[in-house]
């Protein structure tokens, strides 16, 4: 059997490893820890985590719930290292980030099929089978060494705006249209009156803010201003700005402003807050923005956030197997590749496992589809408009569309996912 290079021992990194490694695969796990350090991480073990310690809900009601349970048929070496490493958290999977860490190093040591080489990697030869799994820090060097590989910049993303669930719109509050095409009808526009906008401006520009760690204020931000930044620079900016209620069909009554929704994805079961990035708070986001009248009961698939991260174009250069288009014995794993969180990472790290496996003929081409968390995550990086590509978390929108009463959708979705990751199960096992 071949073997395999994996750079980068973080959650994908070390879940794909792992996995590879349970396979009888011989895997060189590189990490330039602890010779050298990325600005946000302290810790000398593998598996970080730097800014929370959850992985998020753990019930089926949620997405991420049924990403884990996915996970946990599939046997996932580094969610079990999170169940026990966890802390009283409720419904989430929270850990004890020390000895989760620990825990997860600790597996990838005392693997037989694992050879570690604590050493930063900054060439990377086409010819080798090599996951790059080094996360939203990559190094410098290793950037230069990707953008060679695809022939573009990695993306830096400053700030990202809300998505929300498309039920959860009141429907009775909004229009249909697009600004200057008559005919159109792709956006949905919601508006405010006067008294309305001046609510929400006065609670937007005094809302609480994320506070910037410094390697993330590097940046200069000008080109992708946060809302609450560009409401701080005069009453009227935004409506010159993103919420300008000109451009459209005449109204009954002429809004004073117009926030506009816009498809995320195809189905268009999520929507996207046009030119709302934002760095608030996630409390705050929902206080603030649920003051837009049609928003008022919006259920948010992913709050905006602001921070430097670096990923690829995944649509542009990815295929459906992880690999580049253009160099295809080198996969990209986690958050580098366009998946967004932890959990998201560790299944962006099997998923990678099963894509080499099948890369080398070890493993049939058997794939997962929409109706799973893992198959909607893998398509969601090839499907995404390359235009304006952001990473993503795993969220019910992104898997296939199910016709079910509202009360019991979720669960019918998830019936329907685990049915097939048992099915699944049969080929990764043998």
């Amino acid at each position: 059997m071949k073997e395999v290079k994996i750079i980068g021992a973080g959650l994908a990194g070390c879940e794909c490893a792992l996995s590879l490694a349970k396979k009888g695969v011989k895997v060189k796990l590189y990490d330039m820890k602890p010779q050298k350090m990325s600005p946000a991480h302290h810790d000398e073990n593998f598996c970080e985590l730097v800014c929370s310690n959850t992985l998020k809900s753990t019930s089926l009601e949620y997405a991420t719930g049924l990403l884990k349970e996915e996970l946990a048929i599939l046997d996932s070496e580094v969610l079990k290292s999170a169940k026990e490493c966890a802390v009283p958290a409720g419904d989430a999977l929270a850990v004890d980030r020390v000895l989760f860490a620990q825990n997860v190093t600790d597996k990838v040591k005392s693997n037989k099929n694992i050879e570690i080489i604590s050493e930063e990697v900054t060439k990377v030869d086409e010819n080798e089978i090599t996951v790059i799994a080094t996360g939203p820090l990559t190094s410098e060097s290793l950037s230069k060494e990707i953008e060679r590989l695809t022939g573009e910049e990695l993306y830096f993303y400053d700030a990202i705006a809300p998505i929300v669930d498309a039920e959860s719109i009141d429907m009775t509050k909004v229009f249909l249209g697009d600004r200057w095409n008559e005919n159109g009808e792709d956006y949905i526009n919601c508006p405010l009156d006067e008294q309305e906008y001046k609510i929400f401006y006065e609670e937007l520009i005094k809302a609480e803010r994320v506070e910037l760690k410094d390697f993330e204020k590097e940046k200069n931000f000008e080109g992708c201003l946060p809302v609450e930044v560009m409401a701080q620079r005069g009453y009227d900016v935004l409506r010159f700005g993103p919420m300008k209620p000109v451009g459209f069909k005449e109204q009954e009554k002429k809004p004073y402003a117009v926030l506009q929704l816009r498809k995320e994805n195809k189905s268009g079961t999520m929507l996207n807050l046009v030119g709302f990035q934002t760095n608030l708070t996630y409390g705050e986001q929902k206080r603030v923005f649920s003051l837009i009248p049609a928003l008022k009961n919006a259920k948010f698939l992913r709050y905006g956030s602001m921070h430097r991260n670096s990923y690829i174009n995944a649509p542009k250069f990815l295929t459906s197997t992880n690999n580049l288009k253009n160099h295809p014995n080198i996969f990209i794993a986690g958050q580098l590749s366009g998946v967004e969180g932890y959990i998201e990472s560790v299944a962006s790290g099997l998923l990678c496992a099963i894509f080499v496996l099948q890369y080398m003929g070890e493993m049939p081409p058997a794939k997962l589809s929409i109706n799973t968390c893992l198959g909607a995550l893998s398509n969601y990086l090839v499907s995404a408009n390359e235009h304006n590509f952001q990473p993503m978390h795993i969220n019910w929108g992104l898997l296939a569309p199910i016709i079910a009463p509202k009360n019991t959708k979720r669960q019918e979705m998830a019936n329907r996912a685990l049915a097939e990751i048992k099915e699944f199960k049969k080929v990764w096992t043998n």
